[in-house]
């Protein structure tokens, strides 16, 4: 068994064209070359900040949970399985797909309004990861307070998971922890880690200095916006100081054992799982159910690559 080893590596979004009638560009910080999960998270985009309509028609989903944390602006979900809410900033949106899902994401109004948001992904375990589909909305989410060693203390708001004693009321499956933390101007503060826990920062607004000791050095790190900081296992914090205030995600958990086969919304264990999934979705099957108020109008599934897909792994 290898021994968990703290890391200080910068890993930069990359925009991604989603194209079609979606018509956005987004940033994606998660899966990264050699890097496809951080604990059991395997997606992270931010579509935004951007003046847009959008408009995401039926599409299906399998083996995950997708976490919308909207930033600005307000979008209304429809799903298969009877769901229709409108989310406003401040508020989490939490699908399990199980064995399958389908949802369609509208910005509210006929024209282009500002969005930005946060979608993740979340991979299901084994036990859970072909029975396990409902939808939570939630509207209160806990806070926890991070004392500074400058300055003004932090504000953690978990969203998913636990963090510092504190534990949001949204369902999971696996140990983790999804939290959003706001730096105020001039203020240092030490974030706690779970030492047998993997983590990740992504910096969304503002300016940080990651303080992070690996191999018994202070590696000082300067994201940008958007990048991904990856932090390995075995650490109990790390500091964070912010010259005129930051808004950050921590992401992180217990590191997850199976491999993934991903590919377009759908997460598996092998070529065959996407493949059937993709041959349902196109059937029109009752495996991802019909999103009421759209008709006939979904998503058509891409083709399939002429290379047979393998788990995405992990390397230095």
């Amino acid at each position: 068994m290898s021994v968990p080893t703290p890391r200080a590596r910068l890993m930069p979004a990359r925009e991604v064209p989603l194209g079609g009638l979606r018509s956005m560009n987004v940033q994606r910080a998660l899966p990264q070359r050699g890097l496809p999960t951080v604990g059991a998270w395997c997606f992270l985009d931010r579509f935004g900040p951007q003046r847009t309509a959008m408009r995401v028609d039926p599409h299906p989903h399998m083996g995950l949970q997708t976490v919308t944390w909207p930033l600005v602006g307000e979008v209304r979900h429809r799903d298969s399985i009877g769901s229709d809410a409108v989310l406003s900033p401040g508020q989490l949106n939490l699908m399990t797909a199980g064995l399958g899902i389908a949802h369609s994401e509208y910005s509210l109004g006929d024209g282009a309004v500002e969005l930005d948001a946060l979608q993740l992904w979340i991979a299901l375990p084994e036990a859970t990861r072909r029975s396990a589909r409902g939808f939570e909305r939630h509207e209160s989410l806990p806070s926890v307070r991070i004392a500074a060693s400058h300055g003004d203390d932090a504000l953690a708001t978990v969203i998913m998971g636990s963090f510092a004693g504190v534990t949001s009321p949204a369902t999971t499956y696996s140990p983790l922890v999804g939290a959003q933390v706001l730096v105020t101007a001039g203020s240092r503060v030490t974030i706690p880690l779970t030492s047998k826990w993997e983590h990740a920062v992504v910096l969304l607004a503002g300016d940080v200095l990651v303080h992070a000791s690996t191999d018994g050095v202070d590696t000082v790190t300067r994201p940008a916006r958007n990048d991904l900081l990856y932090l390995g296992e075995g650490r109990e914090h790390v500091e964070i100081a912010s010259e005129a205030g930051a808004t950050l995600f921590l992401l992180g958990g217990e590191p997850f054992e199976d491999e993934l086969v991903m590919w377009w919304n759908f997460v598996g264990r092998s070529h065959e799982e996407i493949v059937e999934a993709r041959e349902a979705w196109e059937a029109n099957s009752e495996r991802f159910g019909t999103v009421a108020g759209h008709g006939n109008v979904r998503v058509p599934a891409p083709p399939m690559p002429r290379v047979r897909l393998t788990p995405r792994r992990r390397h230095d």
